[in-house]
């Protein structure tokens, strides 16, 4: 089996370095660090987990149609990896806010800061290489 391969998507500093977990989980990491980056990287690659934070778009400048900085990257994935699992880091004060995402996009797990390596480890239990 080959290693599952993990899009880590990092705009903030509140996104904590899971690397070593990812490693120890026999993961491939892939560390993007804009939407820009990781819709491009979709086209060579395709992620079987993607992991980043969701931040609403309380005043965004697409006239309400986008929910947060992740829609056009979850619209992306949808075309070329339909069958990727999306892992969302939320801040307490917008987790309110995920239940328009999961409208329309479906969504593996939510977990809320502070994010420990464990919480995140459970979530991706279906791909870990550990025995």
């Amino acid at each position: 089996m080959s290693e599952p391969l993990l899009f880590s998507i990092i705009e903030s500093p509140l996104h904590p370095d899971f690397s070593a977990l990812y490693q120890r989980l026999g993961i491939c990491e892939v560390k993007l660090g804009s939407m820009r980056k990781a819709i491009s990287a979709l086209k060579s690659r395709k992620p079987d987990i993607v992991v980043a934070e969701f931040m609403y778009g309380y005043g965004n400048n697409y006239a309400g149609v986008n929910v947060s900085n992740l829609d056009v990257f979850l619209y992306s994935l949808q075309k070329y990896s339909r069958e990727s699992a999306v892992v969302v880091m939320v801040d307490q004060c917008e987790v309110q806010y995920v239940d328009k995402l999961r409208a329309l996009f479906p969504i593996h797990a939510v977990l809320q800061h502070p994010v420990g390596e464990q919480e995140l480890a459970v979530c991706l239990g279906n791909w870990s290489t550990e025995n």
